[in-house]
């Protein structure tokens, strides 16, 4: 019997979106198959469950924010001015009618009441990403701070994730951020963006 041959990210890339927006538990194994094209079989032949594809999005996921993360962060003219950046975009997003906020954070407070190893797994990732934050923070400030500044960094990302649904009035958010992260280069970093 021969194996049905698909493009295993491409999968992935769609079962992304797909539990992005209907979260694990609102996305049944019917709707994989239509975000896919491929038969219940293949599916579990490839990702032995729908829990593994799960993982396999939320990996592909994390992956892809930490490489945009550090790309951004590498390219802009400090530190602080690519976390300003970041934020900035954070918020622009926020405003769009087809908002869909963070898988991560999505993925985080669906799973939280039911623990397992989906929700270690979104947890790991997420601290991944404040370690990435801590990394980067360290060109401008000894660990300890670096490591605090960057937990403040994600209490703002996970509250401009969530209250973004919320409220879309892009001049309050911002002024709620700048007000919670006063360490921030936000005089430098509006500037170059209005140029």
């Amino acid at each position: 019997m021969a194996r049905v041959q698909f493009d295993r990210e491409q999968v992935i890339q769609d079962c992304t979106q797909l539990f992005w927006q209907q979260g694990f538990s609102g996305a049944s194994m019917q709707n994989v198959v239509q975000a896919t094209g491929l038969k219940p079989g293949s599916l579990y032949l490839a990702f032995g469950s729908k829990e593994g594809l799960y993982q396999a999005a939320l990996e592909h996921y994390a992956r892809q924010s930490q490489a945009t993360l550090s790309q951004a962060l590498e390219n802009a003219p400090s530190v602080g001015a690519g976390i300003c950046q970041q934020l900035l975009r954070m918020i622009e997003a926020a405003e769009k009618a087809d908002y869909c906020s963070c898988f991560l954070v999505k993925s985080q407070l669906e799973l939280a009441a039911s623990g397992g190893d989906l929700h270690s797994r979104v947890c790991a990732y997420i601290t991944e990403i404040e370690d990435l934050y801590v990394e980067y923070l360290q060109r401008d400030y000894p660990q300890d701070q670096a490591r605090q500044y960057a937990t403040c960094l994600m209490m703002h990302v996970f509250g401009i994730r969530v209250y973004g649904y919320l409220e879309r009035d892009r001049d309050r958010l911002l002024a709620a951020v700048k007000a919670g992260l006063p360490w921030l280069p936000w005089d430098t970093c509006e500037q170059a963006a209005s140029q």
